[in-house]
């Protein structure tokens, strides 16, 4: 079988095990993977998971300027290949809609990576539909490859709708990982994407039967960025009674990371919050098992971005952990409200601490909660029916996990 080349935003990178679970998960099942990354890791941490990886990592410049040469070389091996007249043209027939330096850089990449792909590669993979399927498109154009793709959620809510259906239209074929995505991108290519969820991998997360603080230890774990509500949820903090016990523990790194100690200072609440920043996946296992009560306000930004369906949430309950969030994108397929956790409206500060007084008010039912959530996770997001169906995609029999595990 030939090898085939994911490509990604980023490697390593702690906010996408999904990614690397989904490759470590795919390489036990025999498939050959190079990983093809637009930018070298920021994160000052990896997860244990990384390193179960084998795939080599190609990192293309991520700035056209950092390493001329390569990019000089790719123009010239580029132009020589059959499939040069078919991406130039695609190239700029972008070009004329996105007259953007990232539009270049995106075809510049694909140059590279046209010059170095590794021996043996006979298939790109995009992980996200925006840059990273930009560069494998041009890329499989030049080379006269195969291409495919798995949509998430930001690439999938921001992306311009032309742009969308093009790729999908020229991939050989897509997945997406949550029903509302599917339904998003059905409307701009119907019958071209089919429904994957990540789910839970739970061979990482058994179960747990141990004892919470019960001291009101309110988790969240995500990046500080618009789409994951944290504005919203210091202000349902700041709303919650006086005589009321909890306190707060984030974990996650982020641009707005700054911004919102900032706003908890202001708002009087610094002495209840932990920041943890950025952890690696025992730590938060750890701190899901520490906590009384999970919640994620996730919102819709400004500019359109959302969650698809956290991970987190998944990760969550399998420990048996209580959930609140909103009823934003997938995250209704996961949580039955009131059911297997809460659901509130997003950008609703009053609501969201409402229902994080009654919770903690009322450790029975975020037991309650807490059971059914994890028996819900277990039953009907299990990660290996996602492996089995992208591994069948990529052309391997059915096969359980390898007994090297």
């Amino acid at each position: 079988m030939t090898a085939i080349a994911f490509v990604l935003k980023g490697y390593p990178r702690l906010s996408e095990t999904f990614i690397a679970q989904e490759i470590r998960a795919l390489e036990a099942r025999g498939l050959d993977i190079r990983i093809v990354s637009l930018r070298r890791p920021t994160d000052g941490k990896r997860h244990a998971l990384h390193d179960e990886i084998r795939a080599p990592v190609l990192y293309l410049p991520e700035y056209l300027w950092h390493e001329p040469l390569r990019v000089w070389r790719g123009w010239r091996a580029g132009r020589r290949l059959a499939g040069f007249g078919a991406a130039w043209r695609a190239f700029l027939r972008d070009l004329r809609r996105d007259r953007t330096a990232n539009r270049i850089r995106r075809f510049g990449q694909a140059l590279v990576l046209a010059r170095e792909l590794p021996e043996g590669v006979g298939r790109l993979h995009a992980h996200f539909l925006h840059t990273p399927a930009s560069v494998a498109r041009y890329a499989a154009l030049l080379l006269g490859l195969p291409w495919s793709v798995s949509a998430h959620a930001k690439d999938i809510w921001t992306i311009p709708d032309w742009e969308a259906r093009e790729k999908l239209l020229a991939a050989e074929w897509a997945v997406t990982c949550t029903a509302a995505g599917k339904a998003r991108l059905d409307r701009l290519a119907p019958g071209r994407t089919a429904l994957v969820y990540h789910g839970l991998e739970a061979r990482r997360f058994p179960p747990f039967r141990g004892s919470r603080p019960g001291t009101g230890v309110i988790l969240s774990v995500g990046r500080a960025v618009a789409k994951k509500g944290y504005d919203d949820l210091l202000a349902a903090l700041a709303l919650l009674p006086s005589d009321l016990q909890w306190r707060f523990v984030h974990m996650g790194g982020g641009a707005l990371a700054a911004s919102l100690r900032r706003r908890a200072e202001a708002l009087g609440l610094s002495h209840r919050i932990e920041w943890r920043g950025p952890q690696t996946q025992d730590a938060v296992l750890s701190a899901y098992r520490a906590a009384d009560l999970f919640v994620l306000a996730s919102t819709i930004a400004s500019d359109g971005d959302r969650d698809g369906l956290p991970n987190v949430l998944m990760e969550a309950q399998s420990q048996g952990l209580a959930c609140i969030a909103t009823a934003v994108a997938g995250v209704p397929e996961l949580i039955v409200d009131g059911v297997t956790g809460l659901l509130v409206p997003p950008s609703d500060p009053p609501r969201l601490a409402a229902a994080i007084e009654s919770l903690l008010r009322d450790p029975a039912r975020r037991a309650a909660l807490g059971a059914a959530g994890e028996e819900r996770v277990r039953a009907r997001f299990d990660a290996e029916r996602g492996f089995e169906a992208l591994a069948a995609r990529f052309g391997l029999a059915p096969a359980l996990e390898a007994a090297a595990d």
